[in-house]
């Protein structure tokens, strides 16, 4: 009772002292971070920082205007999934990689960089391929043992949670190259998850023990892909499935090779979502999370504002903008609105194991390690 009375009295003594200042007293001395990886559905800005063009950019309005009411370099309306993650977990803003000498980044690093993917061909010269994004880390690993010592940063990196988005790119790749494709569906697989594979290694090296990846979604149905389509012939514009089928050989990969690697690393753990499932069903039936239109885009120009020219800045000069943003599954050609992240987010927290398992995220920040 006397340790009770002590912690409530230091409580309200710090809340007088700093009058309307909201104090959170965690019982956990360590709050779990999060360092994320990955692409465009996960950048934050780090694009804003290097030598690269606006098609790897989303630095300019409209994107931000619905949440931030600026352009951040994340390619939505608003906040992003690790947003939403960092507040479920009660963690501030994760902070991309370049700004972390403004920023404290004990509570975690996003390294994720809009165009990127598993291998360094991918967008290279253009992007911060996950290979790099994890020489980064690394390099963070260094920082932190300069900032805390050792023995804190062994705890830190141990409790942290892992995150990626990766592969889409890929699957895109083979539909802007400018001649035949040189690799089988089958080869292009295996560099796809023989790169990541080493990339993960590389993080429980440094002592990564919890890793959470997004399996790919309907890659041939996002508006861009129904544009091409379209080009192509198809009258209606309908899904490509050529391109879905690729997304679905890198799912059914997916976990076999994280299996593998939790029986060969000790204390390996993982967990992966299910954005193919949960974004197949937000397509085929938007009206059931409280959307009204999931072919077309809100952002963007031509058939279902696929062409990639939201903000203008890109090869494409001319947009289209709409009127409700909050009606719309996808903000441009081909990534989802806050609203849909917010979604996604949500069930990658709290969600029942037919769309996130082994574990949600919820239950996998207090994991012990």
């Amino acid at each position: 009772m006397a340790l009770i009375s002590s912690l409530f009295h230091l409580c309200i003594f710090v809340l007088v002292a700093h009058f309307a200042t909201r104090i959170v007293c965690h019982e956990r001395p360590h709050q779990a971070a999060l360092f994320v990886f990955g692409d465009s559905i996960f950048d934050p800005g780090n694009n804003n920082y290097i030598n690269t063009t606006a098609s790897f950019q989303a630095n300019y309005l409209p994107y931000g205007e619905s949440f931030f009411k600026y352009p951040t370099g994340r390619t939505s309306n608003g906040r992003l999934i690790p947003d939403f993650i960092a507040e479920y977990a009660n963690l501030p803003l994760i902070p991309p990689y370049f700004q972390i000498g403004k920023k404290h980044f004990d509570h975690g690093v996003n390294f994720a960089s809009a165009g990127s993917g598993c291998l360094v061909e991918t967008a290279r010269g253009f992007v911060i391929d996950l290979q790099t994004q994890l020489k980064y880390f690394q390099n963070v690993a260094q920082l932190l043992k300069k900032k805390v010592g050792k023995t804190e940063t062994k705890q830190i990196l141990s409790s942290a949670v892992y995150i990626f988005s990766t592969g889409s790119n890929e699957v895109f790749a083979p539909l802007s190259a400018n001649s035949t494709f040189p690799y089988s569906d089958t080869e292009y697989l295996q560099m796809i998850m023989g790169n990541l594979t080493t990339v993960l290694k590389g993080v429980y090296k440094e002592g990564g023990r919890k890793f959470v990846m997004l399996n790919l979604g309907p890659l041939g149905c996002v508006p861009s892909v129904r544009t091409l389509n379209l080009q192509k012939g198809v009258r209606n514009g309908s899904c490509m499935e050529e391109v879905t089928n690729i997304a679905k050989m890198f799912n059914s990969a997916l976990p076999k090779m994280l299996k593998h690697l939790e029986k060969q690393l000790p204390g390996f753990k993982y967990t992966i979502f299910n954005t193919f499932k949960v974004l197949a069903e937000s397509i085929d039936n938007p009206t059931k999370f409280g959307f009204k239109i999931s072919e077309t885009a809100c952002c963007g120009t031509g058939p279902f504002r696929g062409i990639f020219s939201c903000g203008g800045k890109r090869q494409v000069k001319e947009y289209e903008l709409c009127k409700n943003v909050k009606d719309y599954l996808f903000f441009d050609s081909v990534h989802p609105t806050e609203l849909a992240y917010q979604q996604f987010a949500e069930l990658l927290w709290n969600g029942t194991p037919a769309v996130v398992a082994p574990h949600n995220l919820k239950s996998f920040f207090d994991l012990s390690t």
